[in-house]
């Protein structure tokens, strides 16, 4: 299987309700961001998917959600209470699938919250 991915960090607040201090509070993590995307076959151009494209979705979003309350954007577009790690993966591989065009392939988006531990989504894109 063909792959081709980028990464980009950003900061990033959010509170986990009912949890203890400094969870329980508003807090900052400096997430990493990591997208791949693969496929089978490689497309018409001999790509999995355009590089420049897939890194620009990636620097668009991450320099909306730089400093940003991660529960004022995410959680009321999820319908959740609280943004973690799993649901911050799925939103990012909803907006940059549609963004990406690349349809049949696989994106998994990695959030992780500091060096080692992560939360992820992956899926075939529409």
């Amino acid at each position: 299987m063909y792959q081709t991915g980028t990464e980009r960090e950003v900061r990033a607040f959010h509170v986990m309700p009912d949890m203890p201090p400094p969870e329980g509070e508003r807090h900052s993590h400096d997430y990493r961001l990591t997208l791949v995307v693969s496929r089978d076959e490689l497309d018409d151009k001999g790509m999995v998917v355009d590089l420049d494209v897939l890194v620009g979705a990636l620097e668009e979003l991450t320099n909306r959600l730089d400093d940003a309350d991660l529960d004022a954007i995410i959680a009321p577009e999820l319908g959740t209470e609280a943004v973690t790690v799993e649901s911050f993966a799925f939103w990012v591989h909803g907006r940059i699938g549609a963004t990406i065009n690349a349809p049949g392939a696989d994106l998994a988006v990695r959030v992780y919250e500091n060096a080692t531990e992560f939360g992820g989504y992956s899926g075939v894109l529409a």
